[in-house]
């Protein structure tokens, strides 16, 4: 960490070229004494990707960045917030401290905040943002977050620990125990400190996979902003051994959409089918990536499309955890019939189709955007459909 950077004419510099193109300025170089010039770029590149990630470091003084990377892989302000709200407690612990946002949230609830960083850069980088936060209660060590349990007999009320990948070789199927530190081997260690937990994983882990690598889960969060998911966390409890609760948000601008359901109550609930009827609902992707697809018909009485599909419908307007759309006719897919509806320009979506949405695009001469949504699907009896609605 190079406290030169914090020089109030090198900070006004960073401030009025967050616009600049960079490769110009690296081009032309900037001569201040004492930092270089990729140092400067490498704030200016962090704090620009910060503005709508996380205001509040955006906006506040002398706030030092780390490279873009880092910036990157931090939780956004949203989900740091909405984790944070989710436990309470005297202490916690961050094994994984990395730049700081989730502990800057946990310190809103919590007494004692210890932050754990092995990068001593970034650790130091960390406290020194506290501080300009106005944050005396957040102790911040360069060490190994296992390492430091394994040396410490110190109790706390929740852990909090968000692994990393090792490596990318199995490409976007990893396991926990792919991670760095390794979960599951730990669990024990863990446990002998706290007796809550919470990890936070990529929501690219399949979710069957860590309910078989963990133990003592109680409830797996999936959190998306505006239907993009963007990480579950896992709330383990020593001892605990009943049904996972299963809890979906997307959070978005006006409100979050919430849906609730268990592992043993999707496992034992079966989907009712029909045909199209007056409304087509389509799950926010917190929703699918819970694999509710059972739960969801169940407790809401709407109707599967088609047991692949993940389409549903009924012939009321209901509160539904995704998109609504009013149907204004169905046809077969083909082209006499959807030439038929004269529709050159249209939102389009594919469930269970074999066309891409390329594809039709080309094959139909379609255009993307206007009020029109055209859903191409398979119904209950496997025929393909093309289901025109408007957004309600």
């Amino acid at each position: 960490m190079n406290s030169v950077i914090l020089n109030t004419k090198i900070q006004e510099f960073i401030n009025e070229h967050l616009k600049s193109d960079i490769s110009s300025l690296l081009l032309k170089g900037i001569s201040f004494s004492g930092v270089e010039t990729k140092e400067i770029i490498e704030q200016i590149e962090a704090k620009k990707r910060s503005e709508k990630k996380l205001p509040s470091w955006f906006n506040c003084k002398n706030i030092y960045y780390p490279n873009k990377l880092n910036i990157e892989q931090t939780s956004s302000e949203l989900t740091a917030k909405f984790k944070s709200e989710l436990i309470t407690g005297d202490s916690i612990i961050d094994l994984t401290g990395g730049f700081g946002v989730d502990c800057y949230y946990f310190s809103r609830r919590f007494k004692i905040v210890e932050h754990c960083e092995i990068n001593k850069k970034l650790s130091d980088i960390a406290k020194h943002n506290f501080k300009q936060f106005k944050i005396n209660h957040v102790e911040t060590t360069s060490l190994n977050g296992i390492e430091n349990l394994k040396t410490s007999n110190k109790h706390y009320d929740w852990i909090y620990i968000d692994p990393s990948r090792r490596h990318d070789t199995k490409g976007k199927v990893f396991l926990l125990n792919d991670c760095q530190p390794n979960i599951p081997k730990h669990l024990d260690l863990l446990f002998k400190r706290s007796k809550n937990i919470m990890v936070k994983t990529s929501p690219l882990l399949d979710i069957s996979n860590g309910v078989k690598e963990l133990t003592h889960v109680k409830t797996i969060y999936v959190v998306a902003i505006n239907n993009e998911v963007k990480e579950l966390l896992w709330i383990l409890e020593n001892k605990f051994e009943d049904d996972i609760t299963i809890k979906t948000v997307n959070i978005k601008n006006e409100k979050a959409e919430h849906f609730t359901t268990s592992i043993s109550y999707e496992k034992a609930s079966d989907s009712e089918y029909h045909k199209p009827l007056s409304y087509l609902y389509e799950p926010n992707s917190a929703v699918l990536k819970a694999g509710a697809f059972n739960s969801i018909s169940k407790k809401l009485n709407v109707y599967k499309l088609h047991k692949h599909s993940h389409l549903y419908t009924h012939k009321a307007l209901v509160e539904f955890p995704g998109r609504r759309f009013k149907i204004e006719g169905i046809c077969p897919y083909n082209k006499k019939d959807l030439k038929k509806l004269a529709i050159t320009k249209a939102n389009i979506t594919t469930r269970n189709f074999p066309e891409t949405v390329q594809q039709i695009r080309k094959k139909h001469k379609i255009k993307d955007g206007g009020e029109d949504y055209l859903f191409f699907t398979t119904d209950m009896e496997n025929n393909r459909v093309v289901i025109c609605t408007t957004k309600v």
